[in-house]
């Protein structure tokens, strides 16, 4: 039994969303460490607006420690901000998205619909955060399949987990970016039925799980958003947030990934620091009382071993 969802029928919706997270082994947080001096590279094509959000975001990671990785990229403007762009990361589950784009660009090729089956784990691991939705979409591809999409969309420095630790993939901001940018821009890789049905499903996600880089977003700006924590015993914790954003007069994304974070708490408050920056200097002239404040506190990382 099969419905027609995924590949020719989807609207765009605004969305936020959170992440579990697969890993092998966990324990104490390693203590963080106080980070280098970020040097962020801004370049724009609007007067003065590279320079702006130079200053504003290396002030709001001043005080932070960790290690931080940012990543922007405004078409409206053509404005692109860079900090650590090709470092990796632990994803955590930020490669979800990775995980239902394949699923989607697999379908595509043989011009299907996905089954049911793959919709409803689809669902739970987008709405959700659903880990065991995750393994089993991942066993299905199987990291061929996975290497294939990769490989498709340009992101070579991205190495998926092995061993079905899909929280371990290696991911980093300028492939996240580029994951990014196919998920809201016609391109050959992902139909738009599929970019359209990726962003309605992050439109669901649940309310507890809205945070990140949506932070400061004005109300007249759709949010669509994937986030990923996890803490092991190295780097403390892993906190990361991707987003994509429409409207005010602009179109633009917006990856932050960090370790080396003593609680998960932390990392998020230098997620929406970077956040709240970027969507005032985009969007100056929106009233403060008209930006997004994400609800719900975050919660503490559903750590689970890959079933075999």
């Amino acid at each position: 039994m099969t419905r027609r969802i995924s590949i020719r029928a989807a609207r765009v919706l605004p969305a936020v969303i959170a992440a579990g997270v697969l890993v092998p082994v966990v324990a104490g947080a390693a203590p963080a460490s106080a980070a280098t001096t970020p040097q962020v590279t801004c370049s724009s094509d609007k007067a003065g607006l590279a320079a702006k959000l130079q200053k504003d975001i290396t002030a709001a990671l001043a005080s932070r420690k960790g290690t931080v990785a940012v990543g922007l990229h405004d078409r409206t403007t053509n404005t692109t901000c860079s900090l650590r762009a090709t470092s990796s990361y632990d994803s955590a589950s930020v490669v979800k998205v990775t995980v239902l784009a394949t699923l989607l660009w697999d379908a595509k090729k043989t011009n299907r619909y996905l089954t049911t089956r793959e919709a409803n784990l689809a669902t739970a691991m987008i709405t959700k955060s659903d880990n065991a939705a995750t393994t089993s979409l991942w066993k299905q591809l199987g990291t061929t399949k996975v290497k294939g999409f990769l490989k498709a969309a340009g992101m070579t420095r991205t190495v998926p987990g092995s061993g079905g630790y899909w929280g371990l993939t290696q991911i980093n901001v300028q492939d996240e970016q580029k994951l990014l940018s196919l998920v809201t821009a016609k391109n050959s890789v992902l139909s738009d039925n599929s970019r359209a049905y990726i962003l309605k499903l992050m439109g669901k996600v649940v309310s507890s799980q809205r945070w990140g880089t949506p932070a400061g977003a004005p109300s007249s700006v759709a949010v669509h958003v994937k986030n990923g924590w996890l803490q092991r015993s190295t780097h403390g914790w892993r906190v990361h947030s991707i987003g994509a954003f429409q409207g005010g007069g602009h179109d633009y994304t917006i990856s932050v990934l960090t370790h080396g974070n003593s609680t998960m708490s932390y990392g998020v408050d230098t997620i929406q620091a970077v956040a709240r920056a970027i969507h005032k200097d985009l969007t100056p002239t929106a009233p403060a009382a008209s930006r997004y404040t994400p609800t719900g506190t975050p919660r503490e990382a559903f750590i689970a071993v890959p079933q075999k």
